[in-house]
This record gives C-alpha cells, sequence and structure tokens, in this order.
C-alpha cells in the first residue's frame, strides 16, 4: 500500500517497563500539570519539578524522570481526540503521559499564537494500564470514561526504563 491511513502507537505490544507500578493520585495545586504527573510518576513532591523543568518541552521532562530510571519515549499521534486511541493504550497495557488541548472553542488549537505566544490551553494525565490519574482532580478513573476522550491530542509519551534504546 503506497500510503498508510494510521500506525501503531508502538512497534511492540509484548513490551512493558511500568506495568507494576504503584502510583497514588495526587492533586494538583495552581497550574502545575505537568510537574504533579511527574510526580505522580516517580513518587516525589510536585515542587521537587517546579522551577528545573520547562512546562512546554517534554525533553526536561524526561531529563529530570531519569533521576527514577525512567524517561519518556515519543508515540506518533496526530491531532485526533484522545477516543481514538484510548483502547491501543489500554491494549498497551502500560504507563503513559497523554496531554491534550482543552480549549473551549475548538478553533483556537489551530489557531495562530497571541502575541505572547501562547495559542490555548492543555493538560497532561497519567495513564497506568486502563485508569487515567488526573491531576486536576486528584482522581484516578477508567481510562474509557474519562473526560479527555474529548478533547484533541497535543502529545503522548510512553515511560520507559532509561536504559531502553529509544526515547526523549
Amino acid at each position: 500500500m503506497p500510503y498508510n491511513f494510521n500506525g501503531n502507537l508502538w512497534p511492540d505490544n509484548n513490551e512493558y517497563f511500568f506495568r507494576d507500578a504503584k502510583l497514588i493520585p495526587i492533586r494538583q495545586e495552581g497550574p502545575h500539570c505537568v510537574s504533579t504527573s511527574l510526580a505522580i510518576l516517580t513518587g516525589a513532591e510536585p515542587n521537587h519539578f517546579q522551577g528545573i523543568i520547562n512546562t512546554q518541552n517534554p525533553i526536561s521532562w524526561s531529563d529530570k524522570l531519569k533521576e527514577w530510571g525512567m524517561k519518556l519515549a515519543y508515540c506518533p499521534t496526530d491531532a485526533r481526540k484522545l477516543r481514538f486511541y484510548i483502547s491501543e493504550w489500554i491494549e498497551l497495557d502500560d504507563l503513559f503521559t497523554l496531554s491534550y488541548y482543552t480549549a473551549p472553542d475548538q478553533n483556537a488549537i489551530l489557531g495562530d499564537p497571541d502575541k505572547n505566544g501562547w495559542v490555548c490551553s492543555s493538560h497532561v494525565v497519567v495513564m497506568h494500564r486502563d485508569k487515567i490519574f488526573d491531576p486536576a482532580r486528584g482522581t484516578v478513573v477508567h481510562a474509557n470514561n474519562h473526560t479527555c476522550n474529548d478533547c484533541h491530542t497535543k502529545r503522548v509519551f510512553r515511560v520507559v526504563s532509561a536504559s531502553y534504546e529509544r526515547g526523549l
């Protein structure tokens, strides 16, 4: 076939990195979904990451995760809504970060940035197996039931071991 309409999120469905992780939900204080998501992954306090990582640069997130033997590996996605990917993530049965746009006006997602470079708001959650740990609420819900399913994808990473060949 000369043109692929879709690709797998991960090349090997039999690889597992943090399937048995024990995560604890944490509710974010203020606009700190990235640092709180990293805290959920590591067990550290969210303020451990604040002022050190760049919330718009996942390479900085991955570099900081290496202290805990983890790093992030990019999953190929586009701007479709998360509900189009969720069953594949559940099938992969491991640990991910899901970033998605939260703009009330979905046209803003592809709009031009304002004079400060701002396009629209977004959010990051942790998905472990079939559960989503949402720092905005401090809750854990089944992935099929989370409101992110109706939001457009910003970026998705699989959490892999720091020594894994792929990754940021």
